[in-house]
């Protein structure tokens, strides 16, 4: 394989990259000093993949909740499961879903050279069976019943499907009762060849590595053949939101809300710049270092929890603003207000350089940590661009294109959602 050095002169760090045979992206990032480090692999595969795209351009529908479902499944064997395995290592292993992708990872200090050999073979050996299958469609079904009475999870889920009337990114990342139900082994392992080949993954590591050894490591343990990439079904939207407000009444002390603005899209995805022209709205608009979020906190109407954020991904970009209060409908409007006003009189540069500052602190911040480092060289990746690229973006970043993210927020696309205290 072919290594290529990414080197960042300010942060004083080096990623070094590269392609295995099979198509498989492998990024390693050596931390002098550091006494662990954390592995992540990864597939482009989330609930939001519910359909399957064929050769001839059509796609052929699958149930939502497979990811999730599939991820749950790698970790069993014939024999053993994953986890008894890494406690051989002593390392900490673990798995996660989310709209856009799946991701398994290790941390540990000691055996890294063999934590990695457990990764590496685990999630390349499916095994499912009519009999294990059933039996994790009850395990799921009751995480599906236990995630429909948290309540900062309803009000975020029941905001998508005000703003999305057909995108999954609307409906549970482990899907529904239904759903699961037509999920078999034949299934899993058409889904598991689709979605789980080497040129749709990324291995990325962090911390206590060695890129040689790691290579080497890989070099014998990717046995899989290079595959086509499959591609995303993308679905415009309406500019408006599906609905306007929605309520539940959960065992919550205070009402807790989501109030999100839908972009209306004509392409699948934002450019890096534009998403962190987004982070950088987001903190003029919201950040408690602003007068807006000082107004609100001295009238009473949020508390501390209240923030602002990008909500952005394959097919979908929202801008959120959430929290707890007692008057959901009149932060709402007074957000709608704040909005309205940034358009007519404009962004002041020095609000926008103060928001660029922030959060290029919080990139460099990121750094320190190996599993951040890890999860930002996965979404680099999958989403198309290089390590280090996002350092390079927040600074091309102008007052021009801020504004250009600030027309998107607009009424017709806005709705409420929110928790109330039964």
């Amino acid at each position: 394989m072919k290594i290529k050095e990414y080197k960042n002169e300010l942060l004083g760090e080096s990623v070094f990259c590269a392609d295995h045979p099979s198509g498989l992206r492998i990024l390693v990032m050596p931390k002098e000093g550091y006494d662990s480090a954390y592995a992540l692999f990864a597939v482009k595969y989330g609930s939001i993949d519910t359909f399957i795209g064929n050769e001839d351009g059509t796609y052929t529908p699958i149930p939502e909740g497979t990811a999730h479902f599939l991820e749950h499944k790698l970790f069993e064997s014939e024999e053993l499961d994953a986890f008894e395995l890494f406690a051989r290592t002593g390392a900490y292993s673990n798995a996660y879903t989310s709209f856009e992708q799946t991701a398994y990872l290790f941390k540990g200090s000691t055996n890294i050279d063999k934590s990695l050999e457990y990764l590496l073979d685990f999630v390349q050996s499916p095994y499912f069976t009519a009999e294990t299958v059933q039996k994790e469609q009850g395990i799921i079904g009751q995480e599906i019943r236990m995630y429909q009475d948290d309540p900062g999870w309803v009000v975020m889920l029941n905001l998508l499907k005000c703003l999305y009337e057909k995108n999954p990114v609307r409906v549970d990342i482990a899907g529904t009762q239904e759903s699961i139900s037509h999920i078999d082994d034949k299934l899993l392992y058409k889904l598991y060849d689709t979605y789980y080949n080497p040129s749709n993954m990324v291995l990325c590591i962090t911390g206590k590595a060695n890129p040689d050894e790691i290579f080497a490591q890989v070099e014998k343990s990717i046995k899989r053949e290079k595959k086509n990439v499959p591609q995303r079904k993308f679905d415009p939207e309406v500019p408006e939101a599906y609905q306007k407000y929605i309520e539940k009444k959960l065992p919550v002390g205070k009402k807790q809300f989501y109030l999100g603005f839908k972009e209306y899209m004509t392409k699948p995805q934002l450019t890096l710049e534009e998403e962190i022209a987004s982070e950088i709205l987001s903190e003029v608009l919201m950040g408690k270092s602003g007068h807006f979020f000082k107004r609100l906190l001295d009238e009473g109407l949020i508390e501390m929890d209240f923030f602002g954020m990008p909500f952005n991904g394959f097919g979908f970009s929202s801008f959120i603003a959430c929290g707890t209060s007692d008057n959901p409908e009149r932060v709402a409007q007074l957000v709608k207000e704040e909005i309205a006003r940034l358009k007519r009189e404009g962004i002041p540069e020095v609000d926008i350089e103060r928001a660029r500052r922030k959060i290029y602190g919080r990139f460099i911040m990121d750094y320190n940590d190996i599993g951040s480092v890890s999860n930002c060289l996965m979404n680099m990746y999958f989403a198309g661009y290089e390590p280090f690229e996002e350092l390079s973006a927040i600074r091309n970043v102008t007052k021009e294109l801020v504004t250009q993210r600030l027309e998107k927020l607009t009424e017709e696309g806005s709705a409420l959602s929110v928790v109330s205290p039964l």
